[in-house]
């Protein structure tokens, strides 16, 4: 009797171990599994690019009457998007956005571009010209200079970005900026504006991830300003860029901005919060003249001209009102002083 049930303890064991053991295999295999999926998931950052950080250089621009020679460079720099978490960005200058450029209607731009990526063709869409996009577009091999001529004929503030296909990782990657067209008559405005600036929404994804840029939410929705005369600020698209380095203005005075919604896939609501759109140029155009606005929507690529009176000091937070991308970043301020 003793010796069945020692027997029976025995084999009652053996299944206890049995089991124990298929248990954590499976658990190794789900964690592995889990694992794999996760390694699968990380982009790798492109070979060449790896220990490569390009330092933001000034584009080059001269003027010869009615001709504007403007060089730029295609280049990976790193930016810092929010504390601690740093993107190798493909940029134009260093910058993303790239620098804002101001041409007048009428102008002969001559395009250069230098692409200093070592690994992967690019180039230059402007928005804001004429041209036959396989050859006024076309791509500049990497280490080459490609020059093209185009008219500016047409006013605006418009979208600038690199074509080269596939274009949404291009532009997602940080490859986008604005190009001002000031009209050859003003706008009807002008006598009225106390202070101007430019405001640039973009929107970032995982590192270079096609899918996640494809198919997925943006983790960071931001705004940014280049400088538009000297002692303005300019930053890069990073999140509290503009609420760290506000702009500024004088109670009573009217402000004028540049608003541009780089995209590459989101909607812009643009709203400054404490004041209405006296004055609102659709596309920067001085025909699609509005009045009244309350919240000026641009689509991915869309620009506009907002003006408004700031009558009281304090601080005006402006924001996009689809508030889940305020949430990610896309606000800003102007600070009003007496």
């Amino acid at each position: 009797m003793l010796f069945k049930r020692r027997v029976s303890f025995i084999i009652r064991l053996l299944l206890i171990v049995f089991v124990l053991a298929a248990c954590n295999t499976e658990t190794m295999e789900e964690e592995q599994s889990v694992n794999a999926q996760a390694d699968e998931s990380k982009t790798e950052v492109i070979a060449p690019h790896q220990d490569l950080n390009q330092e933001p250089v000034a584009p080059e621009i001269k003027r010869d009457g009615k001709d504007v020679y403007i060089k730029m460079t295609a280049q990976i720099t790193d930016i810092e998007i929010e504390d601690d978490y740093s993107y190798k960005a493909w940029t134009f200058n260093g910058e993303a956005p790239g620098p804002v450029l101001v041409v007048n209607e009428g102008d002969t731009i001559h395009f250069t571009l230098e692409n200093q990526d070592p690994s992967i063709p690019h180039s230059v869409d402007f928005h804001a010209v004429h041209t036959a996009p396989d050859t006024g577009f076309a791509d500049v091999a990497p280490n080459e200079v490609g020059t093209f001529v185009y008219k500016a004929s047409s006013p605006g503030v418009f979208m600038y970005h690199c074509g080269t296909d596939p274009v949404l990782s291009h532009i997602a990657n940080g490859m986008h900026g604005v190009i001002i067209v000031q009209p050859e008559d003003g706008y009807p405005t002008d006598h009225e504006i106390n202070e101007e600036y430019v405001i640039i929404q973009n929107e970032w994804y995982k590192y270079n991830d096609i899918n996640d840029m494809t198919n997925e939410e943006p983790s960071q929705v931001v705004f940014s300003t280049k400088a538009l005369h000297e002692g303005q600020p300019n930053t890069d698209g990073t999140v509290g860029a503009l609420i760290n380095e506000p702009l500024h203005a004088k109670a009573g005075d009217k402000v004028r901005l540049y608003v541009a919604n780089m995209g590459p896939n989101e909607q812009s609501s643009f709203h400054v919060i404490g004041t209405i759109f006296e004055d609102v140029y659709i596309d920067g155009h001085p025909a699609n003249h509005n009045q009244g606005m309350q919240t000026v929507g641009l689509p991915a690529s869309g620009g506009a001209i907002v003006e408004f009176t700031l009558k009281k000091s304090g601080d005006y937070k402006f924001v996009t009102h689809q508030f889940n991308h305020v949430q990610k970043g896309a606000a800003g301020k102007i600070v009003v002083e007496d």
